[in-house]
């Protein structure tokens, strides 16, 4: 008889040497996949180290990856640590960068050091407001946030869909549905060759890690997400709290939104996201929600997406083909967490009479 038991709390140790095990088989899986399309697989990861780290320019192509990434994963783990399951970063970003355009759009004259501040101010509020209408539902009524907050993306992309067909559509475009270019002084500086959102990402994790772990407000985030009963009984106000930290994860998605609309596609689209929201649910979870080990896994994941997107170049490997890398990769590290909190008991059936 087969047993599925949880497990306690296991060392660092271990976690490492499981993850690293479901790297290993990952590689070893996708290697054959590689071997069917005729091509040497230690040449290809070997290709794909190096489009993530071989020059300055592909290095700090994997850093402007990584700066989305931590944003975004920030925001999720915020509200995963109160199990609120946030699935909308998706919308979040969309009108966070909505909000920063508005801005953009409407004061393009205006000086940088104005604009940019209106523009994050524009980012935050939008992320945020968006994100507080599942929570208010989930506050007031127990609805289910995950399909709520899944649903909201598709109305946000809609929305811009028809700005960028409608009222905002660049009339200097030839017909094409494009919302114009924002005005130079709507653009975030560069600093040591990339864009300070790198910056902007690195304060964020500080003040993040430090609002969780020394802040009452933190310590009542944490204790609704082990019980909401027991933060009840403690005097905790559960719906304000929820409302205040969703609105918080909201904003920091939406402050994505601004950074992705301002310093790399410099308008606003329906492609501004280029999936970041789904990918920092992953990103968050293997962090375990930790700020610090943030910043790592997902410089590592964008280090996978731009090695992925060399060797479509290097080999003439599709596309396709390379999600498919990615996907293997992906599906034996989170398999790799089934392991870390489970174990798998084998019992022998009892012969009646026994």
């Amino acid at each position: 008889m087969i047993q599925i038991v949880k497990k306690g709390e296991i060392s660092k140790k271990k976690k490492i040497l499981i993850h690293l095990s479901a790297l290993f088989f990952a590689l070893l899986t996708a290697s054959l996949f590689i071997l069917l399309m005729h091509h040497n697989p230690l040449k290809v990861y070997l290709s794909m180290i190096q489009g993530a780290f071989g020059t300055p320019y592909r290095l700090s192509e994997t850093i402007i990856k990584t700066i989305p990434l931590v944003i975004t994963s920030l925001g999720i783990a915020l509200a995963f640590r109160m199990k609120f399951w946030n699935i909308g970063a998706e919308g979040q970003i969309i009108m966070g960068a909505f909000g920063a355009s508005w801005f953009a759009l409407s004061y393009p004259h205006l000086p940088s050091w104005l604009l940019l501040p209106l523009m994050g101010l524009g980012g935050f509020i939008g992320g945020g407001l968006w994100a507080l209408i599942p929570a208010f539902f989930r506050a007031r009524f127990r609805t289910n946030e995950t399909i709520f907050t899944l649903m909201l993306n598709y109305i946000a992309l809609k929305w811009i869909t028809y700005l960028q067909n409608g009222p905002w559509k660049d009339p200097g475009a030839l017909g094409f549905p494009k919302i114009p270019n924002f005005s130079e002084h709507a653009v975030l500086p560069r600093l040591f060759g990339i864009h300070i959102g790198w910056l902007i990402a690195l304060l964020l994790v500080i003040l993040s890690a430090l609002f969780i772990n020394k802040t009452k407000k933190g310590y009542e985030i944490q204790v609704i997400g082990e019980s909401e009963n027991t933060a009840r009984y403690a005097g905790i106000n559960v719906p304000g709290t929820i409302l205040t930290t969703i609105f918080l994860s909201g904003a920091l998605c939406g402050l994505t939104g601004m950074i992705e609309a301002s310093a790399i596609n410099k308008t606003l689209s329906v492609e501004i996201t280029g999936g970041v929201g789904y990918t920092a649910i992953i990103t968050a979870w293997l962090a375990n929600l930790k700020e610090p080990l943030i910043v790592i896994v997902s410089f590592l994941f964008a280090a996978m997406i731009q090695g992925s997107s060399y060797i479509q170049m290097a080999f003439q490997i599709p596309q396709s083909a390379a999600e498919i890398l990615q996907g293997l990769i992906l599906f034996f590290v989170l398999g790799s967490e089934f392991f870390i909190r489970y174990r798998i008991h084998y019992r022998r059936n009892p012969v009646k009479g026994e």
